[in-house]
């Protein structure tokens, strides 16, 4: 795990050359087809010479859940024990993993033409006008979103008008155990400073590399808005709103750079308070690092 731009799929493919790893990717972006730039996802050789799960399984038109994550994750580490391998599963989607490990409680499934209908419902309306209806049957899911925060809000109306039981009920069932046992590592990038320095430098990358025309690309196809979660992330989302509003394309990158740091804010947020994390410094001697795994995995390992 770690924030974003601090170097764990470099990490991860490195440390593939020295342990019997396969990676299973952990990230919201990356699961979409003609998201590359914008999410930093491996180029085709490096995912030739280090594949990764679970990267390029959807089209971008698709709502990916944690839930799916979590079946797909599960499953595909099943066939990597089988094949005599370890898991190493590598992302900043703290929500997929917490979802993962911790288990996710049962509720609906997510039912497409009902959401279209939250959504168009929505547009009509307004936003706060569906947290207000929201807030009448869930008060409690209600008094933790903000009245524009439209994904969790139409996810909290399409359970209870799927199932008749409110959001807030289906969260307090048990969850599910996954059946395994999960070393958890963070990589520390140190100063907040330097953090920030990495996370400019990689987005002026991906604009050099063409992250307008992989938005224009997306933009192109006429079946893609910015409400689906492909389109929602850091960086697509920006520059989607300035193609269709116009503006100054610096403000826009500024806009970018800004949600990018406020995403790396989040996720050691996230990090912070996860148990049991032991966390590697950026400079970790990657030799020590595979040697000390090799230690703590001898029974995977032999």
């Amino acid at each position: 795990m770690g924030p974003t731009a601090s170097g764990k799929t470099g990490l991860a493919m490195r440390l593939c050359d020295q342990l019997p790893f396969e990676i299973i990717s952990v990230d919201s972006a990356m699961v979409y087809r003609g998201l590359d730039i914008g999410s930093a996802k491996p180029s085709a050789g490096e995912l030739q010479q280090y594949p990764h799960h679970l990267v390029d399984i959807c089209d971008p038109a698709e709502v990916y859940s944690a839930a799916r994550f979590r079946r797909d994750a599960l499953t595909v580490m099943q066939e990597v024990r089988d094949r005599g391998h370890v898991p190493l599963l590598v992302g900043g989607t703290m929500l997929y993993f917490s979802a993962l490990i911790n288990g996710l409680s049962p509720m609906p499934e997510s039912d497409p033409q009902l959401r279209a209908a939250i959504e168009a419902e929505a547009g009509r309306l307004g936003w706060p006008e569906m947290h207000r209806q929201l807030a009448m049957v869930d008060p409690e899911a209600a008094a933790r979103l903000h009245p524009n925060h439209s994904q969790r809000i139409a996810r909290a109306l399409e359970v209870y008008r799927l199932s008749g039981q409110c959001l807030s009920d289906w969260q307090q069932q048990a969850p599910e155990d996954p059946g395994w046992q999960f070393d958890c590592f963070a990589l520390d990038i140190g100063d907040r400073r330097r953090l920030h320095e990495r996370i400019e430098l990689r987005l002026t990358t991906m604009f050099e590399q063409g992250l307008v025309d992989e938005v224009l690309a997306l933009r192109a196809r006429g079946d893609l808005t910015e409400e689906l979660p492909a389109i929602r992330a850091v960086g697509f989302r920006q520059v989607w709103q300035w193609l269709e509003a116009g503006g100054d394309e610096s403000d826009m990158r500024l806009k970018a750079l800004a949600a990018t740091r406020q995403l790396a804010k989040r996720q050691l947020t996230w990090l912070r308070r996860w148990p049991n994390l032991n966390w590697l410094p950026v400079e970790t001697d990657e030799l020590a690092l595979t040697k000390n795994l090799r230690a703590r995995w001898a029974d995977l390992l032999d």
